[in-house]
């Protein structure tokens, strides 16, 4: 399976990241992936600490514009997310797995909202715009299970062990790391949870500067179940390339049976 992971720097102009969006999944079939995945908030980008002005449904205009190039690269896309219309003024950061019959596989909503104080004295509270998820989702593509979460839940490891349990092979990591927190520990936490979980982690991101109130690290890479990143994006826009090899994957946890060693099972 070939994957690809687009690597954005989306504003709140969402018909210009629609388009820039369509020019790289385009780039990315013609080089031969079946299964593309964008980053988190790919159509739409807000500053840190503004109201959101843009929203959508599942199946609504976002995920109509990817199925109708899904069907036409004849491609899988994993919507990274997008800003799903909610309740009480609020919105879900929500990701789909879009198959390339045009059909939505799954529908994810983020579980954990970033609520911090960065070190360099940046407040952060998704939580005061977005309601967070409660389900575990994954899907099949090809043959294979695929697990979905959302940037900051990479930190947190009993989600990623509770996909693998449902069988997950493949995990995505759609993302917006801050600066700070990308610098650090981006590249740490995304091997960890690959090579404890022996899987394959395939993590999108959003680089540069946003807006003069928000920037992302960047570094969208896949990572193999052994931990060894496949390959890292640069830092400009662009698009990543790497070939999952699941007998790989079945070898390393036949020889290495971690899984079943585990004791503290809830």
């Amino acid at each position: 399976m070939k994957v690809a992971a687009i690597q954005m720097c989306s504003t709140e102009d969402v018909q210009a990241n629609l388009e820039k969006a369509e020019r790289f999944l385009c780039l990315a079939a013609k080089e031969g992936a079946t299964l593309i995945a964008l980053p988190e908030n790919f159509a739409y980008l807000r500053s840190e600490g503004e109201a959101v002005t843009f929203c959508d449904d599942v199946g609504g205009k976002i995920h109509s514009f990817l199925a109708r190039l899904a069907v036409e690269l004849r491609v899988d896309i994993l919507a990274g997310s997008i800003p799903e219309r909610a309740q009480e003024g609020k919105v879900y950061n929500t990701s789909a797995l879009i198959g390339s019959d045009g059909q939505i596989k799954a529908v994810y909503r983020k579980m954990h909202l970033f609520d911090a104080v960065l070190s360099d004295g940046s407040i952060l509270h998704e939580s005061l715009s977005v309601l967070a998820g409660e389900d575990v989702v994954l899907a099949e593509v090809s043959g294979v299970r695929v697990g979905l979460s959302i940037c900051y839940d990479l930190r947190f490891p009993e989600l990623y062990r509770r996909l693998v349990a449902d069988g997950a092979e493949v995990i995505f990591v759609p993302a917006a790391f801050t600066v700070t927190t990308g610098r650090d520990h981006w590249e740490i936490l995304l091997r960890a949870r690959a090579i404890e979980n022996q899987v394959y982690v395939v993590a999108p991101a959003q680089y540069g500067k946003h807006s003069t109130k928000r920037a992302s690290y960047g570094r969208s890479m896949v990572v193999d179940p052994w931990g060894v990143v496949l390959t890292q994006a640069a830092d400009k826009e662009t698009v990543i390339f790497a070939d999952l090899d699941l007998d790989y994957l079945r070898t390393i946890r036949s020889r290495m049976p971690c899984l079943k060693h585990r004791k503290l099972i809830s």
